[in-house]
Parts: C-alpha cells; sequence; structure tokens
C-alpha cells in the first residue's frame, strides 16, 4: 500500500449539476497525496465531463457500475474494492471538501482510525443554512457519536488498515451510519474535527417531508434500530449500541413529528427539529 495517500471516493448519478465543485475542493487540497475515484452510476462520461471543463489529473481514476441508479452503495463499493491506498474518504458528488480537510485528517489519523468533521450545511447555491458538530476537536466514543454528528456521515476518513468495511446495497438510506456501524467493530473511537472542514449542500428536493424520502428514511432507521437491538454488530467500545437505539428512537420520533413541525414553520431544517430532542435527552441522561 501506498503510505500516505488517501483515495477520495465519488459515487456519481446524475451529477452533472455539481460534481465539477467536488472535484475542484480536492483539486484545491493543502495535502498532495490523494486519488480521486469517481463512479458512474447513470452511464454518463465523467472523464470526458470532466476534461470539458479543463479539469484533469493524473491522479483521477474513472469507473462505472454499468448500470443506471444501481445505487450510490454499489458504486461506493465498485471503488472500495479497487483501491490500494492506506485511507478513504468519502465525497458526495454534490458536497465539497474544505482546503484543509485532507491535510487534517491524515494527521488526526496518528491519533485514531476514524476522523469525522464538523458539516457547514449549505443550499444549492452554497449559501450557509447551518453548522452541524461545530466546537472544539474531540474524541467522540460510538455511543455518543450521533449526538454530536446529527446529521450525515459521509464525511469521515478512515484507515483501511486498522478498520475496514462495505456499504450495504440492500439499504435505501443511512448507509453511512450503517458502515461507520461495520467499523465500528473494530474502532472505538472516532476523532472528531470541531471546525467544520465538509460543505453539506442539501438538494431541495431533499429538504422537504416528501412521502418517497421520508418513508425510505423511516424504513432504513428502523432496520437499523432493529438490528441493534438484535445485537447484529459488536462493537469494539462499551455502551455503543445503547447510545445509538437512543438516538434512532429519538430521531424516528423526530420523522413522526417532523410534518406537523413543518407546517408551522415551512422550511424548518430536520437538523433545527431534531437537535433539541437530543439536548432534551443528554440533559435527562445528565440529570439521572
Amino acid at each position: 500500500m501506498e503510505q500516505q495517500t488517501v483515495a477520495v471516493v465519488i459515487p456519481a448519478y446524475k451529477a452533472e449539476r455539481f460534481i465539477g465543485e467536488a472535484v475542484k475542493s480536492v483539486l484545491a487540497q493543502s495535502f498532495p497525496d490523494w486519488q480521486i475515484w469517481i463512479i458512474a452510476d447513470d452511464g454518463t462520461d465523467y472523464e470526458a465531463l470532466l476534461g470539458r471543463a479543463g479539469l484533469s489529473d493524473p491522479r483521477f481514476h474513472f469507473l462505472s457500475t454499468g448500470r443506471v441508479a444501481a445505487g450510490a452503495s454499489r458504486a461506493r463499493n465498485l471503488a472500495l474494492d479497487r483501491i490500494e491506498t492506506p485511507y478513504a474518504a468519502i465525497l458526495d458528488a454534490d458536497d465539497r471538501l474544505k482546503p484543509n480537510k485532507l491535510e487534517l485528517a491524515i494527521a488526526a489519523l496518528a491519533e485514531a482510525p476514524i476522523v469525522s468533521s464538523a458539516l457547514d450545511v449549505m443550499d444549492e447555491r452554497y449559501r450557509r443554512l447551518r453548522l452541524v458538530g461545530d466546537g472544539p476537536d474531540r474524541r467522540l466514543a460510538p455511543g455518543s457519536y450521533k449526538f454530536t454528528n446529527l446529521s450525515m456521515d459521509s464525511m469521515i476518513v478512515w484507515d483501511r488498515r486498522r478498520c475496514d468495511a462495505r456499504y450495504d446495497p440492500d439499504l435505501s438510506n443511512m448507509t453511512d451510519l450503517e458502515l461507520l456501524m461495520q467499523l465500528w467493530r473494530t474502532a472505538g473511537v472516532v476523532h472528531h474535527l470541531g471546525t467544520p472542514q465538509h460543505d453539506y449542500v442539501k438538494i431541495a428536493s431533499s429538504m422537504s417531508n416528501s412521502e418517497g424520502v421520508t418513508a425510505r428514511m423511516i424504513a432504513s432507521k428502523t432496520t437499523l434500530l432493529e438490528r441493534l437491538q438484535g445485537g447484529h454488530y459488536s462493537f469494539a467500545a462499551p455502551d455503543a449500541a445503547e447510545g445509538l437505539i437512543a438516538f434512532l428512537e429519538l430521531s424516528l420520533a423526530a420523522e413522526a413529528a417532523y410534518p406537523a413541525a413543518l407546517q408551522e414553520k415551512p422550511g424548518l431544517l430536520f437538523e433545527d427539529h431534531l437537535e433539541p430532542m437530543l439536548r432534551a435527552h443528554e440533559a435527562r441522561v445528565k440529570g439521572d
């Protein structure tokens, strides 16, 4: 294995609008020892598309699922089965890395096998909506992880020599959290970068409580909760399952109450709806 290289895995489905910004954000990294692996899941020639935009580099690698809408999990797994780098990072085609993310993450991997980052949550025009998980750098146990990183889990970078996994292609949503649960079988801690290093772009269709998205999200959260309650995962850290169960139960309660909350406050972000419930739970636990 190459000793310092990080492979940035980017699944691409109907990604023409945003993928140039995602790739530019990797090109702008202060840490130069990276590869980009772009996996087309829609038949698009992304090498040609990026080339027309003046974006080419010998560190770019292109794969295809050979299908249309096989799913981000299958696309990511295709790359994860091919890469030979010690480090892996996930970047959605509509998100961006801050310029120092990989440098800071690789340095932090000396202390922990997984590194996460606070998020700069943005709309489609890259205007800030809110921050998630911001504050001091800290070490997070799996049981408390989602009470800090309450939204999106594809901001991680991990050392594949100390923990590795593949995405569950049968899960429609929450696949990033499920991957983390697999990584936590051998990784007992996450080093969290409290200064946002990842731009999480919310596409308009995902910002509403649309019936299809909500139904799939609830089904996936319920599946993960049932797996945890049934002991499906064997975690390296104590109390991991207990904390994750608490988070998923609260998140499902938040899903049930979200439609009414949206009616009362149109445009309400799910994160703004969920976070008070998480903090109230933390206060109850602390008071016990």
